[in-house]
């Protein structure tokens, strides 16, 4: 039910009901005005589209939380949400009723983000730390269209900064050899590990000796879970990150000499961690303290980058170097897709550039007898 009337000091009255029978009104000092606004309001309540006016009055920290709580992340992506919005999405918007929030706002909000000083190091966010805090807003908002609280996304239009795309530098064998002689002791075999299967750093964490299969002709390390850490809850097993990454790497012999010799010397059970620290399971961050000294000691920088994924560039690197192909390098590393790992390491594959000559001239400088015809 919807009308418009005249009221006595002379504005238009305009009311409806809205789906679930609830009465709204508005007035208008002209009456074009007032039918223009009830049309549109009756337009979206036929084609589903109507937004209770109401319900964009949540405070946006109340409808994101309610969100985040209803998700189901990997307790990895789950930390990685719960720090983004705390650190660099609520101080700005968390108190603003969700529909309040406006498209220049998102973008002035993501300017400064690339701009100001919002880490703990007093540094802007990178480019990709950007897309990815604006990826996780523009996700809520879009929820919050679909449950009829706004009527559209203010994140979308906006311009985010270019990340500029690095090439992998791959370690030096010296400067991995200098890096298992910097580590504690106790890790020096994990560093091994790590360059010698290109495993993930909470595979090795995760990693117990019951997936270990060092006898034999054949020996494999079977990767089927990674060491998960929890919001305030400490450690757990969890699924890998993606199907692909559920794989058998064999061991290569250097590997499985320095694994045999943790085994016995750190008193490793039969189904325990691998690695543990001060006797507990590692965390992300604990192992962080131990390592980044090392790791800048053997030159490890921005370019190579200074964590344990550096080793995994150059177990890659190695197998591309001895002529290992585009799926065998993907298989190892567990990545999704070809394109995944073409995109990652392509430029390590050797340059086709003299062969291409070669082809060319073998055929155009009639020094191949046996080309078959152009049209074959």
């Amino acid at each position: 039910m919807a009308s418009i009337q005249k009221r006595p000091d002379g504005r238009w009255r305009t009311r409806y009901r809205d789906p679930v029978g609830k009465e709204f009104s508005r007035h208008f000092t002209r009456k074009v005005g007032a039918q223009r606004w009830l049309d549109e309001t009756t337009a979206a309540i036929v084609t589903g589209q109507y937004v209770d006016p109401n319900a964009g009055r949540m405070l946006f920290r109340q409808y994101a939380e309610g969100w985040r709580a209803a998700q189901v992340h990997r307790p990895t992506s789950e930390a990685h949400v719960e720090t983004t919005l705390r650190r660099h999405v609520y101080p700005y918007f968390g108190d603003k009723p969700i529909a309040s929030i406006l498209p220049s706002e998102i973008q002035a909000w993501v300017k400064r983000l690339a701009a100001e000083p919002v880490t703990a190091k007093g540094k802007p966010l990178s480019p990709a730390s950007v897309g990815v805090a604006h990826g996780i807003v523009s996700t809520i908002f879009r929820s919050a269209v679909r449950d009829r609280r706004i009527v559209a996304n203010p994140c979308e239009g906006t311009r985010l900064p270019r990340a500029e795309r690095r090439r992998v530098m791959p370690l030096t064998t010296a400067q991995v050899e200098a890096l298992r002689e910097a580590v504690p002791p106790e890790f020096r075999s994990l560093v091994v590990l790590a360059a010698g299967t290109g495993m993930r750093q909470g595979e090795i964490f995760g990693l117990t000796r019951d997936r270990l299969r060092l006898l034999g002709a054949n020996p494999v390390v079977v990767v089927d879970r990674q060491l998960l850490t929890r919001i305030r809850a400490g450690t757990e097993f969890g699924p890998l990150k993606t199907r692909a990454s559920y794989r058998t790497i064999p061991l290569p012999a250097v590997v499985v000499a320095a694994l045999n010799d943790h085994i016995p010397r750190y008193d490793v059970a039969e189904d325990g961690l691998m690695f543990t620290l001060c006797g507990q399971p590692i965390t992300r961050q604990a192992f962080g303290h131990v390592w980044r000294g090392p790791a800048r000691s053997v030159g490890l920088n921005i370019h190579t980058g200074t964590g344990m994924h550096a080793l995994r560039h150059y177990y890659a690197s190695l197998l591309i170097r001895y002529g290992e192909s585009v799926k065998t390098v993907q298989a190892r590393l567990g990545h999704a897709s070809a394109a995944e790992t073409l995109d990652t390491y392509s430029h390590l594959w050797p340059d086709s550039e003299e062969r291409t000559r070669e082809a060319i001239d073998s055929v155009l400088g009639g020094t191949d007898d046996g080309v078959a015809d152009a049209g074959a």
